[in-house]
């Protein structure tokens, strides 16, 4: 059996380049080795040149070469963390954070990041959040100098 150029698994989510013809055969395959029946593989082909796993979009740009993009289902709302409830500050400024980096690591190219970044600004405004903030936070996921702190309890 011939090795394929790329298998990607994360817990129950695979990704797989494999030759179209291929597809039936495989999904046959991996739903033969669980005897109870339990376990159910699916395929999904690309559409449109483009391929979510996970929370990236893969797309096939017409030169052949793949850019990466932050996908959202259909049902997503863009609904975080209003800035004005009652929770504190820091998990407030994490949400800010854990957007802009996810956009950092996973978007491939400039003009994107910033179509990106845009997005995440105007959700984040809806929810209240102040621009400084989010600048602030912008800047620390640049610079890569803020780091995840967790309170350490003293006294067990």
């Amino acid at each position: 059996m011939k090795a394929n150029k790329l298998w990607k698994r994360y817990v129950n989510d695979i990704l797989e380049i494999i030759k179209k013809h291929g597809v039936d055969g495989l999904t046959q395959h991996l739903n033969s080795v669980d005897d109870t029946g339990s376990i159910k593989f699916s395929a999904e082909q690309e559409q449109d040149e483009q391929m979510p796993f996970l929370d990236t979009l893969i797309v096939q740009k017409t030169d052949g070469r793949v850019k990466l993009l932050v996908y959202r289902k259909k049902t997503h709302t863009d609904q975080y963390l209003h800035f004005s409830s009652h929770h504190p500050l820091q998990h407030k400024l994490s949400v800010v954070r854990t957007l802009l980096d996810r956009s950092s690591q996973i978007v491939t190219e400039e003009e994107d990041q910033e179509q990106e970044e845009h997005h995440i600004r105007t959700a984040l405004t809806r929810c209240g959040q102040l621009q400084q903030k989010m600048t602030l936070s912008w800047q620390q996921v640049l610079s890569h100098k803020y780091q995840y702190q967790y309170p350490v309890q003293q006294d067990w």
